[in-house]
């Protein structure tokens, strides 16, 4: 049997202390629980540069201990690499996914499929909200979603087939799907044309 092939997915939040390392710590758990760690790159950033260096906050931290799920990340900001290597960025709300898809225009050879994580929440619920002004009860909240969203972003991904980083002609010259995205997590494949 075919080992499976490596993917790579990126959490992204504004400033990647709360949000996106909740997201990261929780994807890397259930992978590592599925043993799929060697065949996943996981990570996290920020749009911003606000908290760049900075721990997760300490109120995630406590919600993620309480979960027993370890989380350790240093943050840092979203690089044109990313966009190039990542097959997946998973965002947090509009206006991440709105300053990812405008930085994602400038990468000539941008190969991420940028997406809100809240499209795969099985609960419908697209936006995760930032909880840096909140509570304990909010960081809680932001980790129900993540887990409802990365499972299911986790069992879609297993089903779909790998990336393709480039579009190669089928027969007769005809193009093949480049890549698969995915709406409300139901993937479908997405024929791009190089020019």
């Amino acid at each position: 049997m075919a080992e499976p092939a490596r993917r790579s997915v990126l959490f992204v939040c504004l400033g990647n202390i709360s949000r996106s390392p909740i997201a990261e710590a929780v994807f890397r758990k259930l992978v590592t629980d599925q043993k799929l760690s060697d065949h996943w790159r996981i990570d996290s950033a920020a749009t911003s540069t606000y908290e760049i260096g900075n721990p997760p906050d300490y109120r995630g931290q406590s919600c993620m201990k309480k979960h027993g799920i370890p989380m350790s990340h240093t943050a840092r900001q979203v690089t044109k690499e990313d966009f190039a290597t990542f097959d997946y960025i998973l965002c947090m709300d509009e206006s991440n996914l709105r300053d990812l898809n405008r930085k994602s225009h400038q990468i000539k050879n941008c190969k991420a499929k940028i997406e809100l994580l809240g499209s795969c929440d099985p609960q419908n619920q697209l936006v995760i909200e930032d909880p840096y002004y909140g509570n304990e009860s909010d960081l809680e909240t932001v980790y129900q979603q993540c887990v409802r969203g990365c499972k299911a972003f986790l069992e879609k991904a297993r089903q779909a087939p790998p990336v393709l980083p480039h579009a190669p002609l089928g027969p007769a010259g005809s193009p093949v799907p480049r890549f698969l995205t995915f709406s409300h997590c139901r993937w479908k494949s997405v024929t791009v044309l190089d020019k």
